[in-house]
């Protein structure tokens, strides 16, 4: 290791029915209108609802109403809305992407008529849940997915909303979801499954083999032959133990909860234990460069998070790279802010990542031109560094190879500054 500290079809269905309202049953004048919105939290779709409720939506007025600002073409998901009757009264330019029908068309239709949908069992879905009749109690229908003609696929809430609780419906409000975004949140599960399937199969097989080949045969091995079994299922448990473990953290990193517990880093000393891991392994100690710039701020970051980012960069340029792998630290600027952090670089003289690829490199199952991994480690150092409120970025380095470098904030805890 070199320590240098200079510069280098369409379906058809009568109108949804919808009873007369008994002049009785009317809300008095003075008497507040209850909307029927849930009292939980107010998600974007139920503040969609407010905005095509409370809107005085008039019929064949398209969707040229707004409500405080917000106009329903601003709304990124699909807003329908038919009136007492059963006939649409507003119409928006996402439902219109989304269904592919133009406004100007499904304005004055019956509902059942500008959306006609049916369940996955080929049921004509407003015939089923009949919004204006049924129980006075209904409030709306919970997501679900539901078909268009041609067999498309949209996620389909509605709300029905009443006067007073157990009067007639008003209004039914329905949002519209295209399916494309879960699709692909179906597609990364499944590969994500598809993969620790895939190495965990591996190591556990070397498990199980040497485990149950000792218990039934140990009086036939020597000790040396016993230790080399043993080391082999050791290595092997470690590997499945490091798969679980980088699981768990994209776990975490995919929903927000990656707990990042500060303490004072000697970047320069975790850098070396880093790499005499390499020169134990057997790696030349002259294949590593460290430069480590004066006058560095005080880091305070989590300890072993830090060390998974540097044994993933390490063991990247090591595996994928070639020549000499260069390490340098040195005081840089975190965030919009420039607030006052740390930059660490890590760069090889190997062929490099093709431009086309430096898009997908922190992206799950990303791996170079070399097989190998579970192409989970980038993500994972992607998220880690976020979470410090650093940011890290990838490019081609001075002599060709790839370069990394990640920057992090001083991250000093409030009751010391």
């Amino acid at each position: 290791m070199t320590l240098g500290t200079d510069s280098p079809a369409q379906a058809r269905s009568d109108a949804p029915h919808a009873p007369e309202r008994p002049e009785a049953a009317r809300t008095p004048a003075d008497e507040p209108r209850a909307t029927g919105t849930d009292s939980g939290p107010r998600t974007a779709v139920a503040v969609a609802v407010a905005v095509a409720v409370d809107a005085d939506v008039e019929a064949g007025s398209g969707s040229d109403s707004a409500f405080a600002g917000v106009h329903p073409d601003d709304l990124p998901d699909g807003l329908v809305v038919a009136d007492e009757t059963g006939r649409v009264v507003c119409f928006n330019a996402a439902a219109g992407r989304i269904t592919a029908v133009p406004a100007d068309r499904a304005l004055g239709l019956p509902l059942d008529q500008a959306l006609p949908l049916e369940d996955l069992k080929g049921r004509r879905w407003w015939t089923l849940t009949d919004p204006y009749g049924g129980l006075a109690t209904r409030r709306g229908q919970p997501e679900r997915n539901l078909l268009l003609p041609g067999g498309r696929e949209v996620l389909v809430s509605a709300r029905y909303v009443r006067e007073y609780p157990t009067g007639p419906v008003r209004r039914v409000v329905v949002s519209l979801r295209g399916t494309d975004a879960r699709r692909r949140t179906e597609r990364s599960h499944a590969e994500l499954i598809a993969t620790v399937a895939h190495e965990l199969r591996s190591p556990l097989t070397s498990v199980k083999g040497f485990t149950a080949t000792l218990l039934d045969k140990w009086e036939r091995f020597t000790d040396e032959q016993k230790r080399l079994m043993l080391e082999t299922v050791d290595a092997d448990a470690g590997r499945i133990k490091r798969l679980i473990a980088e699981l768990l953290d994209i776990s975490r990193i995919d929903s927000g909860r990656l707990e990042v517990r500060r303490q004072p880093v000697d970047l320069a000393a975790a850098i070396g234990r880093h790499i005499q891991v390499h020169t134990t392994g057997g790696q030349s100690p002259d294949r590593f460069f460290v430069r480590i710039r004066p006058q560095l701020p005080a880091l305070w970051a989590d300890p072993d998070k830090i060390d998974q980012i540097l044994g993933n960069l390490l063991e990247n340029a090591v595996r994928h790279g070639e020549g000499t792998v260069t390490i340098e630290v040195r005081p840089g600027t975190a965030g919009d802010d420039g607030e006052v952090g740390t930059e660490v670089t890590v760069s090889d003289e190997g062929p490099g990542i093709p431009e086309a690829s430096m898009s997908r490199v922190f992206t799950r199952f990303w791996r170079g031109s070399k097989r190998g991994g579970t192409g989970l480690g980038l993500y994972i150092v992607k998220g880690i560094v976020e979470a410090h409120g650093g940011t890290i970025t990838v490019g081609r380095g001075p002599r060709g190879g790839a370069e990394f470098r990640f920057t992090l904030p001083v991250g000093t805890p409030a009751h010391l500054i």
